[in-house]
């Protein structure tokens, strides 16, 4: 069997759980062709660089499989039927990364920078927001 790498893009009218809806039945399709699916990563609504079909955000999924080709070229034949989508790209791969994606990594990292607030090093030297105020009766003439 071959690893591939599959992304997955859907219209943006669809909710969520119809994309997630979706990444489950190709996972079905590979199943009964004799694959399986290492990894499903569902990226969320993104804008596109361009419009698609009058789309301008779509529902991205990343799906890395290992399976025989006729399963892959079913999974295919079904996803260009299938209205909900507006592109998808199959790469075949000498090995499969089972690693987080780089998206979702980016995302998880900007996560967790905007976490704390405090601290940054960029507010020394300023007066404390919690601190009482100086009036103006108190400054030294």
């Amino acid at each position: 069997m071959a690893f591939y790498e599959h992304v997955v893009i859907a219209r943006q009218d669809i909710s969520p759980q119809q994309a997630e809806a979706l990444n489950e039945q190709i996972k079905s399709i590979i199943e009964e062709g004799g694959g399986h699916i290492a990894k499903i990563e569902y990226w969320g609504l993104r804008n596109l660089t361009y419009r698609i079909k009058k789309n301008r955000k779509g529902h991205y999924s990343l799906l890395a499989i290992d399976s025989p080709s006729p399963a892959v070229k079913e999974m295919e034949r079904q996803l260009s039927i299938n209205e909900d989508v507006l592109r998808y790209l199959t790469v075949r791969v000498e090995e499969l990364d089972l690693e987080l994606s780089p998206v979702l990594a980016r995302r998880d990292r900007d996560r967790e920078g905007r976490g704390d607030r405090e601290g940054r090093g960029d507010r020394e030297g300023r007066p404390d927001r919690d601190a009482p105020r100086r009036d103006f009766e108190d400054a030294p003439a």
